[in-house]
């Protein structure tokens, strides 16, 4: 029987930036990632021989937020990313939202959440900046990735376990999250999770009685009991109303609904639960839709939707299944390297596809097999644009003769030389003067001076994504930035992008 002392929920907790994680342990209020690494004193100062701007780190012991899965060497950004910033501004840029941002700033994006750097200057060396890249990452939906760098954190922590527990809950690793729970003695774990676990072990009766413990105790609310009570003996509670949909939706909540036989969708909730309706409990058609919102955020390879779009033939029409019958008419002709028929199917699979902003994995599936293809007219167009979209889009550009002032601006953007290009429309102006006069605007010159490369990224990603939405000034600056630093590579995939993806508000 697995039995842990009661320890109720610290009602003053401050709230996660991830405002769904579960509570499933109870941590000191105000505390970040284990205790602060600082003497219980103030330290002796010398009659003010520091100025007050002046930041001190703890040198004594290494900071978790140093943690990064991707070296200098594989980014191509500094290890002194975040350079001479304040870790409290650096985790305010981190943490500001940037909904729908193209998917080649999403991957820059979720590359500064992963990268190996030396923490900010004043450091206070208990892992909060480590918290806001992790939660960063689940904001985005990038639960394989945060679970990666939750693995190579220091374990035994109540807020980075909360994190740990709630991605297993919704990628169906639950069962290690209670291992972890059970085998580690600090973590204080609230009445719910404990219940959960204790019944996930199989020892209902102990869960039962836990239960009881708790309401005794007042350590759970009505919901809570509501919810805990028909999850333990669901049929007990048979022809009974359902307990109360949570106004917040946690991953245990919403596993304990599917265990009573009272799965909620996903797709009103935020995107990282989208997983947990990738597990062959979830209906073919919920699998689709949420590999489709994942695989928009490009948190998901495109393998996942390839596999589902083609597991078997729709049964019926419309929405999705419009889509899925696109897909595999046109991968069927696509397979069987028929021209004719890929001509017939690419446009429709193409319109599909582009209506639920899927072109990019799209193109990463399909551009190099299109390419060998003799393809004219319309596909061709088509052809020519998914190439463009693909990881592959220099050598696909270099490859293509222009036909049109479009196909040469296009091919500029690919290779970088956008020298007797005409920009076909406002927005090709105004990415053009990035790729003729590359440098730093003011504003990222000035965090340049202090070596605070990744707050200056951050920057050029939220100017470019005001751009889309009209702030044109913000595109050109944003993409300069990145081609200045040596980003080549995302700010031409950007750029591209723009041009060919319909993501302006």
């Amino acid at each position: 029987m697995v039995t842990w002392a009661p320890v109720p929920v610290w009602a003053d907790d401050p709230l996660s930036a991830i405002d769904w994680l579960s509570s499933s342990v109870a941590s000191p209020a105000g505390s970040a990632i284990g205790t602060p690494a600082r003497p219980a004193e103030a330290p002796v100062t010398t009659g003010g021989a520091l100025p007050q701007d002046v930041a001190v780190s703890v040198l004594d012991a290494p900071s978790p937020d140093a943690i990064g899965l991707l070296s200098p060497a594989t980014t191509g950004l500094p290890r002194d990313l975040w350079g001479m910033g304040l870790e409290e501004e650096v985790r305010a840029a981190i943490a500001k939202d940037r909904n729908d941002l193209l998917p080649a700033l999403q991957a820059l994006t979720m590359t500064l959440m992963l990268a190996e750097a030396v923490p900010p200057a004043d450091s206070s060396g208990i892992g909060a900046l480590l918290l806001a890249r992790i939660d960063r990452l689940l904001a985005m939906g990038a639960l394989d990735q945060a679970a990666a760098l939750l693995d190579a954190a220091p374990a035994g922590d109540p807020e980075l376990f909360r994190r740990a527990f709630d991605v297993a809950l919704l990628t169906g690793n639950e069962e290690r999250g209670c291992e972890r729970m059970q085998a580690t003695p600090n973590l204080a774990p609230t009445f719910p999770a404990r219940i959960f676990c204790v019944a996930r072990s199989g020892d209902w009766n102990a869960a039962a009685l836990t239960l009881r413990t708790a309401q005794a105790l007042g350590y759970v609310t009505e919901e809570e009991d509501s919810l805990l009570s028909r999850f333990l003996d669901p049929d007990l509670y048979e022809g009974d109303a359902l307990p109360p949909i949570p106004a917040r939706m946690t991953p245990l909540s919403w596993r304990m609904f599917e265990a009573i036989g009272e799965p909620q969708s996903t797709a009103t909730l935020p995107l990282a639960f989208a997983h947990a309706e990738l597990r062959d409990t979830a209906g073919w058609k919920s699998q689709i839709e949420s590999a489709e919102r994942l695989a928009r955020a490009g948190v998901i390879a495109p393998n996942v939707l390839l596999g589902l779009y083609t597991e078997r033939l729709p049964a019926a029409s419309g929405g999705v299944w419009d889509r899925v019958d696109a897909f595999q008419r046109f991968e069927t002709a696509l397979r069987a390297g028929d021209p004719g028929a890929v001509a017939q199917s690419l446009p429709t699979a193409w319109t599909q596809m582009a209506g639920a902003e899927l072109e990019v994995p799209f193109a990463t599936l399909f551009a190099e097999d299109l390419s060998r293809l003799p393809l004219t007219g319309q596909a061709g167009r088509i052809a020519f644009d998914l190439g463009l979209l693909s990881p592959r889009y220099e050598t696909l550009a270099k490859a293509r003769k222009a036909e049109t002032p479009r196909d040469s601006f296009l091919i500029g953007l690919a290779t970088g030389s956008l020298a007797g290009a005409i920009p076909p429309d406002t927005l090709g102006r105004a990415i053009a003067p990035a790729f003729l006069r590359p440098g730093a605007a003011p504003e990222f010159a000035s965090l340049m001076e202090q070596r605070r490369m990744g707050e200056a990224i951050l920057l050029a990603i939220e100017k470019i994504g005001r751009g889309v939405q009209g702030d044109l000034s913000g595109v050109t600056d944003g993409l300069a930035f990145l081609r200045h630093i040596g980003l080549e590579d995302t700010a031409r995939q950007t750029a591209l992008e723009l041009m060919l993806l319909e993501r302006r508000g």
